[in-house]
C-alpha cells in the first residue's frame, strides 16, 4: 500500500521483510490548467514543458552528474530519464527518472528529483503535479507526493533519495523556487542536502 507523502515527511526504502529496494523509479506528472475563459469558449491551452531533473552529489555537496532532457542517463549508467514530455497530455507519470540503487556510487550520497518550467510559465498555471515513487521489481507505487495548488514559482525541488546508516532514505520536499533550469535553482536546493 502505497504511503500519500507530506511535505518533510521521510521514509525508509527498506522492504518490509528487511530487503532494501533495488530498483525505484521517479515518476513526475502534471497538467496544464485550463484558462478560465467565458463558459470555456474564446480560450487556448498553452502549451506548458516540465522537465523533470534528478542531481547526484557527492558527501561535499558538490554535484557529480545530472540525469535530465539533456543527459538521458548517468556516466556510470545507474540512472536512466524516459525522455522529455513537452505538454504533459497524457495520463499517469510524464517524465520518469529510473534508478538502480544498488549501481548508485558509493560517493553519492544524495539524489535530489526537481521539476523546473522550461517554458517559463508558473504554477498557477499548472495542476495536477505529483511525484511517485515506484518499485520497479514489482511495478507497485510506494509513495506519492502531491503539489497542492499553484504558485507564482517556476520550479520546485520535489524531493531526494539519501544515504543514511547504509540504507535509502526517500524525503518529501515540496519546496518552490525559480529557474527554467535545474542550474538556476540550485541556490535553492543547497539548503536541503
Amino acid at each position: 500500500m502505497a504511503i500519500s507523502l507530506v511535505k518533510g515527511q521521510k521514509i525508509s526504502l527498506e522492504k518490509e521483510g528487511g530487503q532494501n529496494l533495488s530498483k525505484i523509479a521517479m515518476g513526475l506528472g502534471w497538467d496544464v490548467a485550463r484558462p478560465k475563459g467565458i463558459f470555456g469558449f474564446f480560450s487556448t491551452t498553452p502549451s506548458i514543458d516540465l522537465d523533470a531533473t534528478c542531481i547526484m552529489f557527492d558527501a561535499e555537496k558538490h554535484i557529480v552528474d545530472v540525469v535530465w532532457f539533456k543527459q538521458l542517463r548517468s556516466k556510470d549508467g545507474s540512472i536512466t530519464h524516459s525522455g522529455d514530455n513537452r505538454t504533459g497530455e497524457g495520463e499517469g507519470d510524464d517524465e520518469t527518472i529510473s534508478v538502480n540503487l544498488n549501481h548508485v556510487p558509493k560517493n553519492i550520497i544524495t539524489l535530489v528529483f526537481t521539476i523546473n518550467s522550461f517554458t517559463g510559465q508558473n504554477f498557477n498555471q499548472i495542476e495536477n503535479a505529483f511525484c511517485r515513487l515506484v518499485n520497479l521489481d514489482n511495478k507497485q507505487e510506494i509513495a506519492k507526493y502531491t503539489l497542492s495548488g499553484g504558485g507564482n514559482f517556476t520550479a520546485q525541488i520535489m524531493s531526494k533519495i539519501y544515504r543514511h546508516n547504509n540504507e535509502w532514505k526517500m524525503a518529501a520536499i515540496g519546496e518552490p523556487a525559480n529557474g527554467r533550469t535545474f542550474h538556476e535553482t540550485l541556490p535553492n536546493i543547497i539548503p536541503f542536502l
